[in-house]
């Protein structure tokens, strides 16, 4: 799919405080455009008897919206969440504990499950909890015209026919996950995965810049 000049292969500003809860082992405040969310980590710690594994730790993952209940959607971005972090946490060196990580959505402006995955990122890295490598999310959508929209806010996301979440690895950008939804052509997938991979790696220095800038001021 060609990209034209309509097409937006820019990703919205971002930033991020570290730290920012005193009762977590780790905590992140990530905000992309103006969507924010808040991560933290608690553990590993002792795990409840029905959830405790013999040879590795559970991992658990709690949703919040930013108003009610979760419901059905929130459930479904727990699993994508859980599943997704559990592939880069090296749970096996703490059997028989739980790590938990809760995101409290704090506004929803598009892109939101991306920014969620990077924000339990840098929650991970903030309580030092020990991963195989980093994971950065990219969120993309093609438009009702076959446009590609990196990073899209709400307004882009309602003209979408098909929506799509990559998540890549630090090492050799692999994908770790991918949640779509939608219509779309395999030159369309093609397209958009060649997008958002090479936009990871903008999201990967911005780890790295984040990381430094707190090192520095301890």
């Amino acid at each position: 799919m060609e990209t034209t000049e309509e097409t937006s292969l820019e990703l919205r500003a971002t930033t991020c405080e570290q730290s920012t809860l005193t009762r977590s082992d780790g905590s992140a405040l990530l905000t992309q455009g103006n969507t924010s969310v808040m991560a933290a980590v608690y553990g590993p710690t002792e795990v409840r008897p029905n959830k405790e594994l013999i040879d590795k730790a559970s991992v658990e993952v709690v949703y919040k919206p930013s108003v009610g209940l979760p419901g059905c959607a929130e459930r479904l971005r727990e699993c994508i969440l859980r599943n997704t972090c559990e592939t880069v946490i090296l749970a096996g060196l703490h059997p028989r504990t739980s790590i938990s990580i809760v995101l409290q959505i704090l506004e929803d402006h598009g892109s939101l499950l991306a920014c969620c995955i990077n924000a339990a990122t840098l929650a991970l890295l903030d309580a030092a909890v020990s991963v195989s490598k980093l994971i950065a999310a990219i969120a993309c959508i093609i438009d009702q015209d076959g446009r590609l929209h990196l990073d899209p806010t709400l307004d882009v996301e309602s003209n979408a026919v098909a929506s799509m979440t990559f998540v890549f690895d630090s090492v050799d950008f692999d994908v770790v996950s991918v949640h779509t939804d939608g219509c779309f052509t395999n030159e369309q997938f093609q397209s958009c995965l060649t997008a958002c991979k090479e936009a990871s790696k903008t999201v990967f220095q911005f780890f790295r810049d984040s990381v430094t800038k707190k090192l520095s001021v301890v």
